[in-house]
């Protein structure tokens, strides 16, 4: 499985992003999704999820609101459009597949960690 995300950089707050997350070697349209970030000197968190057929989402309270996940099944690629971005957003975000049932949260319930991409909000 390889999960390369993308699309993250250097914005001012109250801008927006669009992070992408191309996946492979895995059947993209039979797994939950998910994305977290990791800030400077925390711990990596749980961001949003996406069912596998798209339809129920899951947001950690932080992003609700601001936050969409959404999926191209055909295409095989997860996003994150961020709205509304704030300086506490600032951290390396990851994609994930959630290989342990809807509604988990857990570092442990996804995986594998691939390369995140880096987003940057300035005051």
């Amino acid at each position: 499985v390889q999960l390369q995300a993308s699309g993250g950089g250097l914005v001012q707050a109250g801008d927006s992003l669009r992070l992408s997350c191309a996946a492979s070697g895995v059947t993209f349209s039979r797994n939950h999704m998910g994305w977290f970030r990791q800030a400077p000197g925390k711990e990596r968190e749980f961001v949003a999820a996406i069912h596998q057929s798209g339809v129920r989402k899951d947001y950690a309270d932080s992003v609700k609101g601001r936050f969409i996940v959404s999926r191209d099944n055909v295409k095989n690629i997860l996003y994150l459009q961020m709205n509304s971005l704030k300086p506490e957003d600032t951290a390396v975000y990851y994609c994930a597949v959630q290989w342990k049932g809807w509604m988990r949260r857990g570092l442990d319930d996804f995986g594998p960690w691939g390369q995140g991409t880096l987003v940057t909000v300035s005051s």
